[in-house]
């Protein structure tokens, strides 16, 4: 049978770690939108890729349960690529809390009924994720474990619990990472394993909106005053996603990699405000 791998969501950082990670299989690209899964398909077949398109709502299960179908209908599932988000300039807390976080739970539950021995997930996460206070224990037990049914009904993600749309998205990404951990355990048990990576701002026609947006001046500090003093490329992720999903990262599971120029580190030891 075929090796297949999944990339669900086709912006910048999924596709380079498609790109790094996906030579002798046949890729299957999912996206919201066709055209931007189409547009990606296109790429990477020029350069010698086997692709073919999905459109998929992360916000839907019954959506995500059938490209996970489609995958492991088309061979093994070796590998899952998660970039699927918004931004909190792109959003209302309400999208953000259904894409970044139900999304990500909807696709590690679905995934994790298909994906083959030895295979290997990747979330896209974000340094936010890693600057949210601290959640007790109960909380952070409560992100990781409710099914996907019940996540958006828990009383900390009521509207009136969060602030602002950069709150959620905090939020939404801390989520995201705690449920990888969680996830990571029940992957195991199929013999795969499961990771994420936090990347900070990155070159991207969405890190563009973002300095250009209403928090422009706050991401320009962060790349100022972080010890990096420069933004990351896509490459540099992917560089990071092939050790996590190849056989020399096989004994990291459950893991979220901060990759993010020294941002939090100055935010936590240094001089940056935010």
């Amino acid at each position: 049978m075929k090796s297949i791998n999944v990339l669900i969501g086709s912006g910048a950082i999924g596709v380079a770690i498609a790109r790094r990670v996906s030579a002798g299989r046949h890729l299957l690209i999912a996206d919201v939108k066709h055209e931007n899964a189409e547009a990606a398909a296109t790429k990477l077949q020029q350069a010698g890729f086997d692709v073919s398109t999905a459109t998929v709502d992360v916000t839907s299960k019954e959506d995500v349960k059938k490209l996970a179908q489609k995958a492991a209908n088309l061979g093994d599932v070796m590998g899952v690529i998660h970039s699927a988000g918004v931004s909190p300039t792109q959003a209302p807390i309400d999208l953000i809390l259904k894409v970044d976080l139900l999304g990500t739970a909807h696709v590690l539950e679905e995934f994790g009924a298909v994906i083959a021995k030895a295979g290997a997930g990747i979330v896209v996460s974000s340094q936010a994720g890693h600057r949210i206070g601290a959640l007790s224990d109960e909380n952070a037990h409560k992100l990781a474990m409710t099914t996907s049914t019940d996540l958006l009904s828990l009383k900390m993600l009521e509207k009136k619990q969060i602030t602002d749309s950069l709150h959620a998205y905090q939020l939404a990404k801390k989520g995201s990472s705690l449920r990888v951990m969680s996830e990571a355990v029940k992957w195991g048990e199929k013999g795969a394993r499961l990771n994420a990576i936090s990347p900070g701002i990155v070159t991207s026609p969405l890190s563009q909106e973002e300095l250009e947006g209403p928090n422009g001046e706050i991401y320009r500090s962060m790349i100022k005053k972080c010890p990096a003093k420069r933004v990351g490329t896509p490459d540099e992720i992917a560089n990071m996603a092939a050790l996590l999903m190849g056989s020399e990262g096989g004994f990291i599971t459950g893991a979220d990699i901060l990759m993010d120029g020294g941002v939090t580190s100055s935010y936590k030891y240094g001089d940056l405000e935010l």
